[in-house]
């Protein structure tokens, strides 16, 4: 089981400290993949980072603005390009001056008739690429950018060495699970980015969404046997003759409401293109939600 949590005080537009170098202020975006709303963290003291500046909403802009008066905003990390964290990057730098950075890789458009997020910022443009990392220094902060790819395909992590802490977007949350949906999610990535980040050893995880996790080591060694054991699920039906993911996902997600049973077909078809591509389950053609499916040998 994850031992997710969940409980988070804060009130919207609100600055609160939350340590010495970190900052927060959450959006009034709250939803279904948002939780209680875009956390928008502003690191340091004096000449000050942002990450993940959040939607594009006026209110939040102002909010940003106002909990950094007198202070300069330097530097802009947006974690991928989803309308709840990327979006307002423009409006903040034009507003302050600061420097866009974030992989400017292209995410790969996701369309379906299922909403699985909050939808792409198919319009945002990084003043700079990290997508393959990068190391930031302000006044009394360092940002170390780790590329994590597997939510999306341009994910980054963002470091603060001074508290080995590390804001993980949507790579790792607190409150729940991480949506990854083909054919910009990829499952394979993921695991090698989970096996990444836990080997870090990091101290704190500061997710975008939701509260922080302040006991990473076993929270995300939850989440691989989460993904692993819904794997083996997935092996198993193939194995009875399950051969279709939407005969699957009925039997595999039984106990959940029914009405997220498109979504949770997207979740086992991830894990099915990286089944069929580590040889372990065969179908005829690429892999698709239509697919029949039977294991190897």
């Amino acid at each position: 089981m994850i031992p997710f949590v969940r409980e988070i005080e804060f009130e919207y537009g609100a600055c609160d400290r939350v340590s010495p170098l970190i900052r927060r202020v959450v959006a009034n975006n709250a939803g279904p993949f948002t939780y209680k709303g875009t956390g928008t963290y502003i690191i340091g003291n004096g000449d000050v980072a942002v990450i993940d500046p959040g939607p594009d909403m006026d209110d939040h802009l102002e909010a940003l603005l106002a909990a950094t008066a007198g202070e300069r905003i330097t530097h802009i990390f947006v974690t991928h390009n989803h309308a709840d964290h990327s979006p307002l990057a423009r409006p903040l730098a034009e507003r302050t001056g600061a420097t866009i950075y974030a992989c400017a890789k292209a995410g790969v458009p996701t369309e379906s008739e299922v909403r699985m997020e909050a939808g792409d910022d198919r319009s945002f443009r990084p003043d700079v690429g990290l997508c393959e990392g990068g190391l930031f220094k302000g006044g009394d902060w360092t940002i170390e950018a780790i590329p994590t790819p597997g939510h999306t395909s341009n994910h980054l992590c963002y470091a603060l060495l001074e508290e080995n802490a590390l804001f993980s977007g949507d790579h790792i949350m607190g409150w729940s699970t991480t949506v990854i949906s083909p054919p910009d999610g990829d499952m394979g990535d993921y695991f090698a980015s989970l096996d990444k980040i836990k080997a870090r050893e990091f101290s704190t995880l500061w997710p975008t969404h939701g509260p922080p996790v302040t006991d990473p080591a076993p929270f995300i060694q939850a989440y691989i046997d989460h993904r692993r054991a819904r794997e083996a699920q997935i092996l198993a039906a193939v194995g009875d003759g399950l051969s279709r993911i939407k005969v699957m996902v009925p039997v595999l997600y039984k106990d959940v409401d029914s009405r997220l049973h498109p979504a949770a077909a997207h979740s086992v078809m991830a894990h099915m293109i990286q089944l069929v591509k580590d040889g372990r389950v065969l179908c005829d053609g690429p892999p698709t939600l239509d697919s029949n499916y039977r294991l190897a040998g």
